[in-house]
């Protein structure tokens, strides 16, 4: 797999568990891959378009998730970072409801918001947007070197993204039974690769941790990252280090 999009195949929309959010809601393969295409066309509809850069709360969740998928598929670049998605101009900044009022955009860059309906009447309702919109995939051309990150020590490919998922899923041992825990934000490259790309391109499940949880954040031995048979408890036995993980030789 060359490209990030590859997750949002249609043949990929099963029954399975892809995703475990924060608040404990399993979204099937199905769920999440329909969810990505109607994210991709919210995202074309607010004028993304390839080579666009769309900035999003790193915070890992289900609508951080579909704004992630949504973009690699139609060849935007993904900055983790709302703030500096404003100063940099972005064709689109996704911000939480509670924090996106508080951003100023400039001209040219469309505002959205999730976790419910902004008051600002020229900030986009994300919800509501993705849950009317056409659940077809739009067309686009990605290149395997097109960035799918603009992260904060520079961009970082579709096939480096992949290449590092693909590292992870041979060092784990990541399958379709895997559970794979992440417990910081997307915005490290290298943690989204293991604790999202990763279980997601093997068929596995991946579980995004609730962020603010005290618990889990004093606990070092819980992981950034953990690896677990579907049915184990916390803390998991096993733990990936994702700076640890190389991109796969070519």
């Amino acid at each position: 797999m060359d490209l990030v999009g590859d997750l949002l195949a249609r043949d990929r929309r099963t029954r399975d568990p892809a995703l475990v959010t924060p608040d404990g809601r399993e979204r099937t393969y199905h769920d999440l891959i329909t969810n990505g295409y109607k994210a991709a066309n919210v995202l074309r509809y607010l004028g993304v378009r390839a080579g666009a850069t769309v900035a999003v709360e790193p915070t890992a969740g289900f609508h951080t998730t579909l704004a992630f998928l949504g973009a690699a598929a139609v060849g935007a670049p993904v900055r983790f970072d709302p703030e500096a998605g404003i100063d940099a101009g972005d064709r689109v900044v996704l911000a939480p409801v509670a924090t996106a009022d508080a951003l100023d955009p400039a001209p040219g860059t469309n505002l959205a918001a999730f976790g419910g309906p902004p008051d600002r009447p020229d900030t986009t309702h994300w919800e509501k947007e993705l849950w009317s919109e056409n659940p077809g995939m739009p067309p686009s051309e990605v290149a395997p070197d097109d960035p799918a990150v603009r992260g904060a020590d520079g961009d970082v490919s579709h096939r480096d993204l992949c290449s590092l998922a693909a590292a992870a899923v041979e060092t784990a041992d990541i399958g379709d039974e895997t559970h794979v825990v992440l417990r910081i934000p997307f915005s490290d490259p290298s943690a989204l690769a293991a604790g999202l790309v990763a279980p997601l391109s093997a068929g596995g499940t991946a579980v995004l941790a609730a962020a603010g949880d005290e618990e889990a954040k004093s606990d070092d031995s819980r992981g950034d990252v953990a690896i677990a048979p579907a049915a184990a408890t916390v803390p998991e036995p096993r733990r990936l280090d994702p700076a640890s993980i190389a991109p796969t030789a070519e």
